[in-house]
């Protein structure tokens, strides 16, 4: 891919497996999904402390409570970043997530205040995360893993693996994530 595209254009590539023009990308902002990591992103491209911060900030939290998707511009997240559905996501604000990675709905990617595990989640690239799986503590998810829905994560998860129930059970997998993370950037 090119180093020519934005990042939001990246992110909605991943929607639609095209390169989408600014008008273009407007246009599918009446998709709630799109349009709230259109916000973010802009978010994202200014100073907190900036006029242009502050009123990406307050238009962020309007939209953070109409869409149900609590996610901070200070989360670090890879470019082709997917939600599949809008409502109930939470990621604590030190999360890392890398690029090409799906999240669904009802998702929790949060912190841990105890233990062996103690603090917050650093997911690999190309990472599928389903439906109301919650990704616990001071662990790393490798690359190309696939969190079933359901599934209570709060332990490194390796490369190549596809990780299922509560407590989780890791299951080696070459091809984790194929037909599940569509046009890759």
């Amino acid at each position: 891919m090119s180093e020519k595209h934005t990042l939001i254009q990246k992110d909605f590539y991943r929607e639609s497996g095209k390169w989408l023009s600014q008008f273009e990308i407007w246009a599918k902002c009446v998709n709630p999904n799109l349009h709230f990591i259109y916000i973010l992103r802009k978010n994202q491209q200014y100073r907190k402390k900036s006029v242009l911060g502050a009123f990406w900030r307050l238009v962020l939290r309007h939209h953070q409570i109409k869409y149900g998707f609590q996610i901070y511009p200070e989360t670090e997240i890879g470019e082709g970043f997917y939600l599949g559905h809008w409502g109930a996501l939470v990621i604590n604000p030190k999360a890392k997530i890398g690029k090409n990675c799906n999240i669904a709905q009802g998702v929790t990617i949060g912190q841990q205040n105890r233990g062996k595990y103690e603090g917050f989640p650093t997911i690999g690239n190309e990472v599928w995360i389903g439906t109301n799986a919650v990704v616990v503590g001071g662990i790393t998810i490798g690359d190309n893993v696939l969190i079933a829905p359901n599934a209570y994560v709060n332990v490194d998860v390796p490369s190549d693996s596809i990780v299922v129930g509560n407590p989780a059970k890791i299951y080696p997998k070459e091809n984790a994530t194929e037909g599940y993370i569509n046009n890759k950037i």
